[in-house]
């Protein structure tokens, strides 16, 4: 199960697993040199260092959601090999690490969803908020796992503005969710940073964080805006490596904004200014 999740009193440090051999971030563990069990030991000895460095939650994912505007095109893979690759890594966290972390697994897909829940997942975590697949709400609803509902659009573009457009479409998923069986104390919310918007908009949701979770009834908040796109411009075109104080800027001030959970590549140096964040804004 892992530690209970008590909003409000931390934030908590969510580490990517990516089991990818195409991260936009390089730090993807499929590489095709690697056989199975390769891959499930990088993602555990992965597992064990981020949570010696704070991290909470492990969110595990299969396939690259990279936006396709910012990174050009990529291949979707079918639920079998997106299953092939998370399920064995969810469960071997979960058998080793589960009493100390809480294992997510990232997807869009309802199968792989329950899959991973059988493996010892208790979040499911969905870049397309239970949109295009309602059947990770359903996987949700019928185990009790927490359910993330993202905000996301394959294009920037935003008519009436992206904070309403984000409020109003986070708004309809809930409903969604909820309709679909999904206790509302196991929905997250997260507003999609770098999916769908450009560098602006970006900025504009991170500085109304604390407005967008009033929108949405105060629902727990998850942020993610490590390495992203828009940093590496701020930043005079860093790499997507060379962003951890982009990372670790945008994190404090979502937590000062009410984020409950940020989603991080670099765990040791996210945690320790989290630390510090939640010591000034929850003392």
């Amino acid at each position: 199960m892992g530690p209970e999740l008590r909003w409000g009193e931390r934030t908590y440090v969510m580490g990517i697993i990516n089991v990818t051999p195409d991260s936009f971030s390089g730090d993807g563990l499929a590489s095709t040199d690697r056989d199975p069990d390769e891959i499930v030991a990088a993602a555990l000895e992965q597992g064990r260092l981020m949570i010696a460095a704070g991290a909470a939650i492990l969110d595990v994912g299969a396939e690259s959601t990279r936006p396709p505007q910012a990174y050009g095109e990529h291949p979707e893979i079918d639920a079998v090999t997106e299953a092939a690759l998370a399920v064995p890594v969810v469960r071997a966290l979960a058998d080793e690490l589960g009493d100390r972390a809480r294992i997510s697994i990232d997807t869009s897909k309802g199968v792989v969803a329950a899959a991973a829940v059988e493996s010892g997942a208790t979040i499911v975590n969905d870049v397309w908020a239970a949109r295009r697949d309602p059947g990770t709400a359903d996987v949700a609803a019928g185990s009790g796992s927490h359910l993330v509902l993202m905000h996301n659009q394959d294009a920037a573009g935003y008519p009436r503005g992206v904070f309403r457009t984000v409020v109003d479409w986070l708004g309809e998923a809930i409903e969604a969710a909820e309709a679909r069986g999904v206790a509302r104390d196991r929905l997250i919310v997260d507003p999609g940073i770098g999916f769908g918007k450009t560098t602006q908009d970006n900025l504009e949701l991170l500085h109304r964080l604390g407005e967008l979770k009033a929108a949405l009834g105060e629902l727990p908040m998850l942020v993610g805006t490590s390495r992203k796109r828009f940093l590496g411009e701020l930043l005079g075109g860093a790499s997507p490596d060379d962003r951890v104080e982009g990372s670790a800027a945008t994190a404090a001030l979502a937590v000062m904004s009410g984020a409950d959970i940020v989603r991080v590549h670099d765990v040791g140096p996210i945690a320790r200014t989290l630390r510090v964040a939640d010591a000034v804004v929850r003392r």
